[in-house]
């Protein structure tokens, strides 16, 4: 040990001492301020289910993974941080001494050979970042870039670091075999051996090139540790809690039903619940639980979630990441204020501090944050503008893609909890929907007893629950747009036609049906939904009285409704099996109790419903009915877990659509692009605006008068009821060649792009 290695080994060591305090002072900091966060014991266990899921998600990154491109690269860099902090720490001995390993497994070959691996994944890892990140800047991509609004230099910084920790893995590695001091294999040493040949023999370079390695991870540690907003580093820690703490025990990500309105971590009682006391939705930062501090911290600001989002993508300000780390940055800004007690009740006074000087001590900007109210338009100082909160249809795109398992929806939803009943400000269309749905029992305010007026036209008769199910099997659940809506009539008849001949027994509800609360809920209006949803319980619970638990079979054609009775209903008393009119009519067709007779000359695409596919994964059994139908099937860009939304989602349906372009169009224009005659789906909501959207660009001379917008299940039933066509004589067992049209060009996507840009997944 010489005086340089004595200089080098004390100034690293001196060095990390100041950065090590001041990392746990950031780590014990941000517990602190988590903890600041409302309780939630949802979150506790079962421990195995979690760990399971925790070990998956981060060793075989199956969310990371979700882009294909990005995966692998990070996959590199998450092991070369997580196996190569053993390395680094190695770096504190062999700057002191060139010899140093660590003892028993240091001169291991396999050892060798996984440090010669992690540092060549650490740099090539890091790099692939890097140029994933300049491809798809802002500056050239502008909105359509998922790192628009994220912070740059920060991510910059951090890539820095991976890639100066992987040359200086490979760098000591390379500078000991040079040196004489270490002789691996070639197999172990792949890169450093032949490396070390043209390098000088040097124990001097050793040492130096230590420090580098250890100044790398020094600065890391005192740079973060004093800023504990940077997501893009602290999700090295923070996501391995939020993926165990993710609402889901069993590993699903957070979407389908919604979470319950919560207060002192137990689930809102209505009937007892103080305004004074309780917490409604989220009007403070302070509302949100615990969990939802850990996300904001969390957020890595990768802008998945953006990229996918209905609403950015159609020139709305929502940007689910943005709506993240705006939370994330008030939150860590008014953290001293809370830390020292300070509260306000639901007027606006101080009741956390009192005495003479109350806020001594405190920073003024954390008083200045804590003045800001968490919803309001950017003049007024908001966190959150009310355009943003109100743009989501909670689709649950962000959801589905966020790699660490953020809730973005249940956090949108809490915040427009709190606006609808405690703020009374919500957009003005809504207050007619939520008047209706009170006074109705629907949003479009129909009378009870038209919700049978859509059998009137069949030459069959409807059974209607008249006190006793009798033989009947299912409860055939219409829902309000099924019984009122025009278009969705149709979709209503065909699947009641479809049962009829399959010798299904079912019964419906007729003016005993009301409306299951989804737009209500979505919408934030949570004692409406409660209302609602604790009548038709009643109802649903007296109409199965005689029926065993996994007897009491609901089905549905409504998505939404589909998500509200099968999910969202047993919190409240109303354990059914609930079943999609698809997942059905499919089962019936495999049972050969419906048999198409003769295929339908069409070119079908169809969307995804996002409470259909997204939020309950059912994605296969449409499609394969639409293969059932002898349709020629057409996929569009976005599909399956990435479709994009029809806009109708989040109440969005019952909200005027003005800023940007209407989401409906944007899905429309891709539908076309595949050159479709039908566009099917499984959804009334999704049918209706789609329709409308079609109809906008036939207006316009962008679409076929023939393009038509129709239910999975009236594809079938033109199957099924249809003529065998005779086939000319010398034609293949094809279907029939459609008209030319211009405008239904059978181009492929791609290689001719849809109506609308879309970002490929590794951008």
């Amino acid at each position: 040990m010489g005086a340089l290695q004595i200089t080098v080994g004390v100034i690293g060591v001196a060095i990390s001492i100041v950065a090590w305090i001041a990392f746990v002072a950031g780590v014990v900091r941000m517990v602190r301020i988590i903890r600041l966060g409302q309780p939630d014991g949802t979150r506790n266990g079962p421990f195995w289910s979690r760990l399971g899921t925790l070990i998956k998600e981060f060793a075989a990154h199956t969310r990371m993974n979700k882009f294909r491109h990005v995966g692998p690269w990070h996959w590199m860099v998450m092991w070369g941080f997580l196996i190569g902090s053993l390395v680094w720490f190695e770096a504190y001995g062999e700057t002191f001494d060139p010899n140093f390993h660590w003892p028993i497994f240091g001169a291991w070959e396999p050892w060798l050979l996984l440090v010669e691996l992690l540092g060549l994944g650490t740099v090539v890892g890091g790099i692939a970042l890097v140029i994933i990140r300049q491809r798809n800047h802002p500056r050239r991509a502008d909105r359509q870039s998922r790192f628009q609004g994220s912070n740059f230099k920060q991510a910059y910084f951090v890539e820095t670091v991976v890639i100066v920790e992987g040359l200086g893995i490979l760098g000591v590695k390379a500078f000991k075999i040079s040196s004489g001091i270490e002789d691996p294999a070639l197999w172990s040493s792949f890169v450093t051996r032949p490396l070390a040949e043209i390098l000088p023999a040097s124990t001097a370079a050793v040492s130096i090139t230590a420090l580098v390695k250890l100044l790398s991870g020094i600065i890391w540690l005192l740079v973060v540790g004093r800023t504990l907003t940077m997501g893009v580093a602290w999700h090295r820690f923070s996501a391995f809690f939020n993926i165990y703490f993710k609402r889901e025990a069993d590993g699903g990500v957070a979407l389908g039903k919604l979470k319950p309105m919560m207060s002192a971590g137990k689930p809102l009682d209505f009937e007892e619940a103080d305004p004074e006391k309780d917490v409604f939705g989220a009007g403070k930062i302070e509302d949100f639980s615990w969990k939802g501090w850990l996300d904001f911290t969390t957020c890595t600001e990768c802008g998945r979630c953006q990229s996918q989002c209905p609403a950015w993508n159609t020139g709305k300000p929502l940007s689910p990441k943005l709506v993240i780390t705006q939370l994330r940055d008030h939150a860590y800004a008014k953290a001293p204020y809370l830390l020292a007690g300070g509260r306000k009740d639901v007027t606006g006074e101080e009741v956390g501090l009192t005495g003479d000087n109350p806020y001594a001590g405190i920073d003024v900007l954390a008083l200045a944050e804590a003045e800001r109210p968490l919803v309001a338009a950017g003049d007024d100082g908001g966190v959150i503008d009310p355009d943003v909160l109100w743009s989501c249809t909670t689709c649950g795109a962000c959801v589905e893609q966020c790699p660490v398992d953020i809730e973005h929806v249940d956090h949108i939803v809490d915040m427009r909890r709190y606006q609808v009943m405690i703020e009374s400000n919500f957009p003005s269309e809504l207050n007619g929907m939520f008047k209706n749905l009170e006074n109705k029992g629907n949003p479009w305010g129909q009378n009870a007893k038209d919700r049978l007026a859509w059998t009137e036209d069949l030459d069959f008769e409807v059974p209607v629950f008249d006190g006793d199910l009798g033989e009947a099997e299912y409860l055939f659940w219409v829902g309000c747009a099924g019984a009122f809506e025009d278009r969705a009539k149709k979709t209503t008849r065909a699947v009641a036609e479809l049962l009829h001949i399959a010798g299904v027994k079912y019964t419906v509800l007729g003016p005993e049906e009301t409306c299951t609360g989804d737009p209500a809920r979505r919408a934030g209006n949570e004692f409406l939904f409660q209302m609602l949803a604790q009548q038709n319980v009643e109802v649903l619970n007296s109409v199965f009285e005689d029926r065993e638990p996994g007897n009491r079979k609901i089905v549905v054609t409504c998505a939404h409704c589909f998500n509200t009775l099968a999910n969202e209903y047993p919190e409240v008393g109303g354990k059914f099996e609930v079943v999609h009119h698809t997942q059905l009519l499919n089962r019936l067709v495999r049972e050969k109790r419906l048999v198409p007779v003769a295929p339908i000359a069409d070119d079908v695409t169809y969307h995804d419903p996002c409470y259909l596919g997204r939020h309950n994964k059912i994605y296969e059994a449409p499609r394969e009915l639409i293969g059932a139908s002898g349709a020629q099937f057409r996929e569009m860009p976005r599909h399956a877990d990435r479709s994009m939304c029809c806009g109708a989602g989040g109440a969005r349906m019952w909200m005027e659509e003005k800023i940007g372009k209407r989401i409906n169009i944007d899905r429309v224009d891709e539908a076309l692009g595949t050159a479709p005659s039908k566009i099917a789906t499984g959804c009334p909501f999704c049918r209706v605006m789609l329709t409308d959207g079609v109809t906008a660009r036939q207006n316009d001379g962008k679409a076929s008068e023939k393009v038509e917008v129709v239910d999975v299940s009236q594809l079938l039933l033109e199957a099924v009821k249809r003529r065998p066509q005779p086939v000319p004589v010398g034609a293949g067992g094809g279907l029939p060649a459609a008209v030319a049209d211009p405008l239904e060009a059978d181009t492929a996507t791609d290689r001719a792009p849809s109506g609308t840009p879309l970002p490929t997944e590794d951008k």
